[in-house]
């Protein structure tokens, strides 16, 4: 006999299949930009110490994103499907079964989704900027030339594949000074910050007997070597990171945005009144739930009224992107609606 599965199963059952979509999508993205970065543009930019225009000649524009665009468009109406999908029978006056189906062309749903991947996308560009910036900045002012800031950027291009590998792209600023710094303690050849740099968790260990070698002889590491280290292997390591903490993001809010707009469909063509309605916050129940939401498990509110942390914040869902960072960043909570078809009979 087959099991059925509970609500939590179901929703972690969506989250596992649109998360990996989201997440390629954000990496298709970045491989877009780099695969058509002109490195000798960037290099000239340089060379006239134009930091500016080199940021230009990436072409993070948000037509680039497209991929992560349609991925959270796929997300929301997978959500909204499944959500009337597993609605109890709602049935008319007349006793007959109330077909139900989630518009996803809705006006409110369509304009949810363009001001939403808008905000996003325009967010992760203008971070990247701020974080290719300061990069650009601290290399030249390093002494670095040019071509080795470029392609610590851009990444280097793999002769056998023709593919671009490694760089800061599609890091966040706070990422990329992680980038920075680290290499930084692999060039100082001082034992304290190369022992600092062996407790980086997105280090590659594979080198960590290169690093304790130094350690123990005072002898540097390479540049070559440390390049291949940073801007290479730590630096992809930290694009998966990001890749997939925009993935469980965005899905988590596109699956609960797209809870609240269908039923927010039903009621407007209604099929249920909004006073019956309830909403109940659910946390994933492990030691990794978040101390705010901990506290949150089982705060049942109506269906208009915003959930609240114990620290303040309102959030209208788990994932809430109108919600404060620390509310939301890989969020594994998840919200029930319940709805009281005897709450308007007197």
């Amino acid at each position: 006999m087959l099991k059925r599965l509970s609500a939590r199963e179901k929703f972690e059952q969506l989250i596992a299949d649109y998360e990996p979509l989201l997440r390629n999508a954000f990496l298709e993205s970045i491989r877009d930009i780099k695969s058509n970065i002109q490195i000798v543009r960037i290099i000239e930019r340089l060379e006239r110490n134009d930091i500016a225009g080199a940021i230009e000649a990436l072409y993070l524009d948000p037509a680039a994103f497209r991929p992560l665009d349609r991925a959270i468009a796929q997300a929301f109406e997978g959500g909204g499907v499944s959500t009337v999908t597993n609605l109890p029978t709602v049935r008319e006056p007349s006793g007959a079964k109330l077909i139900v189906r989630f518009d996803v062309r809705n006006y409110r749903a369509e304009a949810w989704l363009r001001d939403h991947s808008a905000g996003l996308i325009t967010d992760i560009i203008a971070d990247q900027r701020v974080g290719l910036r300061n990069f650009l900045t601290d290399g030249l002012e390093a002494g670095r030339g040019p071509r080795a800031v470029a392609l610590d950027i851009a990444g280097r291009l793999n002769r056998a594949t023709g593919v671009r590998e490694g760089g800061i792209i599609g890091l966040t600023s706070t990422q990329t000074k992680y980038v920075a710094t680290a290499r930084g303690e692999l060039l100082s050849n001082d034992p304290e910050q190369l022992r600092h740099y062996l407790t980086r968790n997105r280090r590659d260990k594979r080198f960590d007997a290169t690093v304790r070698k130094a350690i123990s002889t005072g002898k540097a590491i390479p540049v070559a070597t440390v390049d291949r280290m940073t801007t290479q292997q730590y630096a992809n390591r930290l694009l998966l990171l990001r890749g997939e903490t925009i993935s469980r993001t965005e899905t988590m809010g596109a699956f609960n945005a797209s809870q609240m707009e269908a039923y927010q469909q039903l009621i407007d063509s209604g099929a249920i009144a909004e006073s019956a309605i309830q909403r109940v916050w659910h946390t994933a129940g492990d030691g990794r739930v978040r101390d705010t939401h901990q506290g949150m498990n089982g705060q049942t509110v109506g269906f208009r009224t915003p959930f609240q942390s114990p620290n303040g914040p309102l959030l209208q869902y788990p994932g809430d992107p109108r919600a404060p960072a620390s509310e939301i960043i890989n969020c594994r909570c998840r919200m029930s609606i319940n709805i009281d078809f005897l709450a308007d009979i007197d």
